[in-house]
């Protein structure tokens, strides 16, 4: 009943500090698979033909129309000449002067055609060719004979005809030779454009982001500024004798705004941005990474001042000789990588910034100052960072006059930025589904309830199943109430939301970032008071807890082996410190310490929790009344806020805890995200 399915509790990651409980053993969950129907690159089928297949298809069609219409010219004009006869010029006189031509049309000023009175060669008609430079006075001598003479401009057009019939296509097949050879000499050229880089150009004049779209990482954010302000005045430092940084390496968890980062500065420093992805410097054939670093580099060194930014770096810059599964080809890369920036003019200023949330795997010639001279930690933000990260999202937001930021921010310990962002957009597509012209605290509340829990479910669940599951979520809330040490408790539901079938929700009062042995058992003793709960009421126990049981587990095995937190074993630490941006649990490795120490370590976890259980069981057996009401109250209305808890607190007679009252209760404070046990307290040096 501690939280939904699958959901881990790591030491190392998210200072989270609600806790959010379950009343339902893990169901996996059901993913269907869309099938799409594409092609063999991978775009999808359409069925209709390619522009050049258009383009010919109407090419061809004038041909034909073409064709068809010179054949039946011709043959009409054939026809017709096979009526006409051919008259000399002496015929023509000749014929003039016995008074046989009827009528005579001139053509331009070379033919002459028209109809004789009586036939000659069994034809009327007849057509004659002048000489150059004909008889002016032939007009007169026809009008003078008795026949019609009329005069006609030349409507010749067989030149262009005879050019589309005849040149046209060999200029078309001339152009489908050359398009043909361009593309062969493409493809063969494509062969060799591996190893040219892939990287996208952002210049100066095309600034998208700027330090004023980055909020809660100052710290970050100054250090960048500091290499904008080196490449726009670098003679400001080399004055004194400063050099320029060649690399600086963003080290963050995921969605802290590490890229944000690099396009802020892209934005800011007024210099070419050259942009890339670490696994694009990769490709099946071997020696094309080390190609594209060589040509990215030499492109940034012609326009320097520049800036290189290599997203997701571990990529390509992971450790060598780490694995037997070694990479050729990455290790090229990666050799490649470091030449290039340890090979740099002093003069030349390009600067490199990379980007990885693994920094524990790359490559230690690469993180020597020289190459990566800075290394930039970009966190999690606190409670004003994300704060001023709300106000940025929100800019283009209309708010109602409910809505306080600063609740929303004290509430969701442990968010990142693109957490805040997912926050600020669920709640405006929530208050547009509902016609609002601006958006509540409530679509916040519900926004939230939905990102950390899943939407509602509409499950029908039995009365023994609601009464078990009340009593259950009643001993968390209870316990929370009653210990001191822990966060307050803001709210109590039965509703079913994702795989959860009921939730507590512990609002923390500030971020918090080391943690006492008093605040883990009272983390423990919360956990199990469902468990305890089904125990005192039912005198039987569920499936439920089983969330609960591993979160609890965890918490005590790493405070018996990472710190130090148990009186038999002193203050030896039996495990490896991880790194705070990996997932939790068990790596596999093998143990540095014997199996007398394994079985004492098991010993301790299990006296720990079977202590906290106890404690557990204890509190609710004492203050049972409470634990009834709190549970009824939760069946009637399914949802039990601060400030119901705190009358039902006061109408029993229990004692809050002075950490509960310490905390302004209003019943609308959001809950923050599902919690992970608390991280490893910084080393003492």
């Amino acid at each position: 009943m501690a939280g939904p399915g699958k959901q881990r509790m790591d030491m190392e990651r998210k200072p989270f500090n609600m806790r959010w409980l379950q009343n339902n053993n893990d169901k996996p969950q059901k993913s269907q698979r869309l099938t799409d129907r594409t092609t063999p690159n991978g775009s999808p089928q359409t069925g209709r033909p390619s522009n050049l297949n258009r383009w010919l298809l109407v090419i061809a069609a004038i041909f034909l129309v073409i064709y068809i219409y010179n054949y039946f010219n011709n043959s009409n004009s054939s026809s017709n000449t096979s009526q006409r006869v051919e008259l000399t010029y002496s015929d023509f006189y000749t014929q003039i002067n016995e008074q046989n031509v009827k009528s005579a049309t001139f053509i331009g000023s070379n033919d002459i055609q028209g109809d004789l009175k009586t036939p000659v060669k069994g034809a009327t008609a007849y057509h004659v060719v002048q000489l150059p430079n004909g008889d002016p006075q032939l007009a007169q001598l026809l009008i003078k004979n008795g026949a019609v003479v009329a005069y006609q401009a030349p409507t010749d057009n067989s030149f262009w005809i005879n050019l589309l019939i005849y040149i046209l296509p060999w200029a078309f097949f001339i152009g489908i030779f050359f398009f043909l050879s361009r593309r062969a000499t493409q493809g063969q050229q494509g062969i060799f454009s591996f190893g040219k880089s892939r990287a996208k150009l952002i210049l100066e004049d095309r600034p998208s982001t700027t330090f004023a779209d980055v909020a809660g990482v100052d710290e970050s954010k100054y250090e960048l500024q500091e290499v904008v302000e080196f490449l726009k005045t670098p003679q400001k430092f080399q004055r004194l004798g400063g050099k320029i940084p060649r690399g600086v390496l963003l080290v963050g968890p995921p969605g802290t705004g590490k890229t944000l980062l690099a396009r802020a500065v892209a934005g800011e420093a007024s210099v070419p941005f050259y942009s890339m992805s670490g696994s694009e410097f990769v490709e099946v054939l071997v020696g094309v990474g080390a190609s594209r670093v060589r040509d990215l580099f030499d492109q940034a060194k012609k326009a320097a001042p520049s800036i290189i930014f290599i997203d997701e770096i571990d990529a390509v810059a992971r450790q060598r000789g780490a694995s037997i599964n070694t990479n050729d080809e990455r290790e090229q890369t990666l050799n490649q990588l470091l030449v290039e920036m340890d090979g740099f003019d002093s003069h030349q200023a390009v600067v490199v910034i990379g980007a990885t949330n693994r920094p524990d795997g790359l490559d230690q010639a690469l993180l020597r100052p020289g190459r990566f001279d800075r290394r930039v930690t970009v966190d999690r933000p606190d409670w004003n960072g994300r704060l001023a990260i709300l106000k940025i999202h929100t800019r283009n937001v209309p708010l109602a006059s409910d809505v306080e930021l600063v609740g929303v921010a004290r509430s969701t310990t442990g968010m990142v930025g693109a957490d805040l962002a997912n926050l600020v957009n669920e709640a405006s597509l929530l208050a547009a589904r509902r016609d609002l012209d601006k958006v509540n605290q409530r679509c916040f509340d519900e926004a939230l309830d939905k990102i950390l829990l899943g939407a509602e479910r509409p499950l029908v669940l039995s009365e023994e199943d609601r009464n078990i599951t009340a009593y259950h979520e009643g001993g968390h809330a209870l316990t929370g109430l009653l210990s001191e040490g822990t966060d307050p408790v803001t709210k109590v539901t039965i509703v079913p939301r994702g795989q959860a079938l009921g939730v507590t929700m512990y609002t923390p009062l500030d971020d918090r970032y080391n943690y006492s042995k008093d605040y883990l058992l009272a983390q423990v003793v919360t956990a199990l008071g469902g468990r305890a709960a089904e125990q005192v009421v039912f005198n039987r126990i569920t499936t439920g807890a089983e969330n609960d049981l591993q979160r609890v587990t965890m918490i005590a095995r790493q405070m018996v082996t990472r710190w130090g937190m148990s009186e038999r074993l002193g203050t030896v630490s039996f495990s490896e410190r991880q790194s705070p941006f990996l997932s939790g649990g068990d790596t596999g490795g093998p143990t540095t310490y014997s199996e007398e120490t394994a079985e004492v370590i098991d010993e301790e976890v299990d006296r720990i929790v079977r202590t906290c259980y106890a404690r557990a069981v204890e509190l609710l057996t004492t203050h049972r009344p409470t634990l009834d009401r709190i549970a009824e109250e939760l069946r009637r209305h399914e949802t039990v806020d601060a400030k119901q808890l705190r009358a039902i607190m006061e109408k029993t007679g229990a004692v809050i805890a002075s950490t509960q009252s310490a905390h302004s209760q209003n019943g609308t404070i959001l809950a923050p995200p599902p919690p992970t046990p608390p991280p490893a307290p910084p080393a003492l040096e």
